[in-house]
This record gives structure tokens, C-alpha cells and sequence, in this order.
């Protein structure tokens, strides 16, 4: 039976090896990623930020399965998800995964307690169980007596915990969030962040959050910037600055940004510094 509350670490990280992804061909080819690598740990919390078109969501959407890349590997429990047939990366998105979009994406027919539910009653859990777990989840997420309310009978924060729960039912071992605050106004969106951190953290499994809000960045254990399809910079929340030369180039918006985030580790090493460079060439 699935019950609500934290369960152990699945020691497995989510490793993403040498990724590109190009669209079109020859002189219409974009790339929207050009190499990028990144290791989600068991339990952290990552933010991937940058501008529009940097590549952040084409890399959670490669991360999580949903597109496969050009070249390169995501490997997560023993498998490389970019080997795998549709309908595998399909039921793992199912059963190891959770998400949070901007937008909720809620079914407007469903009340709140069956919207949660929903991933439990896919993977074949019975209707009055998986509605027992989603229930419990909502009120851990503070919507208890809310229910039978249908989206449209829900604020937006209100809204954006019922797909908190939602990602969170099946116990899964990653959370990917895209722009999860995009829609909601800026004391809304930090009361919606500090639930979907918490309620992540308690459930054992790591969150990777896309944004271009330095505010929503500062939220996560590490800020990882995008330009032009590639890794920019890395920063840390809560440790020592790192001891690394000065930088001589100037950085771009996003890692700025990520630097006023985490003002205690705005200095990138100096490998982060060369990929830096060599993104703004």
C-alpha cells in the first residue's frame, strides 16, 4: 500500500552525459543543447535557469524522458533513457517521476482528490486507494476539506498544490517542476515554492525546478545557468564561497542573476569559468 510521508533514498542519481539536441537540418539546425552534462544527487534540489532559449526546458524535457536527445545519455536506476522504447519512457515517467507544470494542467472535470490520484489509478491502483493517498496528500498540503473542489473552484496556488500532490503520490524518485510559479503573482508563487521544496525534501525525492526567476533559483541547493544551449555557471546555497580565481570575463544575465541568488558562492571554479567563456564566444 502507498502511504503518504518520506521514504528512503533510491541511491540512484540521475546522470545526464554529453547531451545535444538538434532541430532541423543543415542551414535551418538549431541546437538547443551543445553538450551539456549535469548530475541530479538523490535528494537534491536543483534549479536550471537561464533566458528564453538557453535550452533549460529541452534539458528537462531530455531528463525526464519526454524527448529523446540527439547524442549523449540519461541514465537513471541502470537504464539510459535515450535506448528506450516510447512506451518504457512512458511508464517511467509514470512510476519514477513526478510533475509540476506552470500551468497546473489539471483536468477541469475531475475534483482536486481525483486530479492527485490520477498517476496511482494509471499504474492500476485501485479508484478508493489512490484516492485515500491523494486526499492525505492534500491536506498534508494544507487543502484539507477542498477535496471535491474542481479546478475551476480553486485560487491558483490552491491549484498548483492539488499537481504538487499530483506529482507526489506515486512516491517518485525525481520532480521536475517547469516555470511552477510562471502563473501566479509573486506572494502567491513564494508560498507555492516553499510547499513544493518542503513537500519534495520529506518525500525522499530530488526536485529540478526550471526557471528564469533568480527568486525561484534561491529556493534550490544548487542553481545551474544556461546560455546558448550549454552549462554557463554552478552555484551553491549554504556553503562556504568557493575558493577559485577571480573571474575575467563578464558573465551573462542568467549567471548574474544565479550570483545575487547565491551571493555567498558567486564564484564559479575555474573549470566553470573556462564553460563560460567558451558559451559566450
Amino acid at each position: 500500500m502507498t502511504n503518504l510521508g518520506p521514504v528512503p533514498s533510491t541511491g540512484s542519481p540521475l546522470v545526464a552525459s554529453g547531451l545535444t539536441k538538434v532541430y532541423g537540418t543543415d542551414h535551418t539546425a538549431t541546437h538547443a543543447l551543445a553538450g551539456v552534462s549535469l548530475t541530479v544527487s538523490p535528494g537534491e534540489s536543483v534549479a536550471i535557469m537561464g533566458p528564453s532559449g538557453s535550452g533549460k526546458t529541452t534539458l528537462l524535457h531530455c531528463l525526464a524522458g519526454i524527448i529523446k536527445p540527439t547524442s549523449g545519455a540519461v541514465s537513471w536506476r541502470g537504464e539510459d533513457l535515450t535506448t528506450l522504447s516510447e512506451g518504457r519512457r512512458t511508464a517511467l515517467r509514470r512510476q519514477d517521476f513526478g510533475f509540476v507544470f506552470q500551468s497546473g494542467q489539471l483536468l477541469p472535470e475531475l475534483p482536486a482528490v481525483e486530479n492527485a490520484a490520477l498517476p496511482l489509478m494509471l499504474a492500476g491502483v485501485s479508484r478508493t486507494e489512490a484516492t485515500q493517498v491523494a486526499a492525505r496528500w492534500l491536506a498534508h498540503l494544507g487543502l484539507a476539506g477542498m477535496e471535491q473542489r474542481r479546478p475551476g473552484e480553486l485560487s491558483g496556488g490552491q491549484a498548483q498544490r492539488v499537481a504538487i500532490a499530483r506529482a507526489l503520490v506515486g512516491s517518485p524518485g525525481v520532480v521536475f517542476a517547469d516555470e511552477p510559479t510562471g502563473a501566479l503573482d509573486q506572494a502567491t508563487g513564494a508560498e507555492v515554492l516553499s510547499v513544493l521544496t518542503g513537500a519534495v525534501q520529506a518525500s525522499g525525492a530530488a526536485l529540478v525546478v526550471v526557471t528564469h526567476d533568480a527568486g525561484v533559483a534561491r529556493y534550490c541547493s544548487r542553481t545551474v545557468t544556461m546560455r546558448d544551449g550549454r552549462v554557463s555557471g554552478e552555484f551553491f546555497a549554504g556553503s562556504p564561497a568557493q575558493q577559485a580565481p577571480a573571474q575575467t570575463h563578464v558573465p551573462d544575465a542568467a549567471t548574474r542573476a544565479a550570483m545575487a541568488a547565491h551571493p555567498a558562492n558567486g564564484v564559479p571554479s575555474a573549470a566553470q569559468a573556462a564553460t563560460t567563456r567558451e558559451a559566450t564566444r
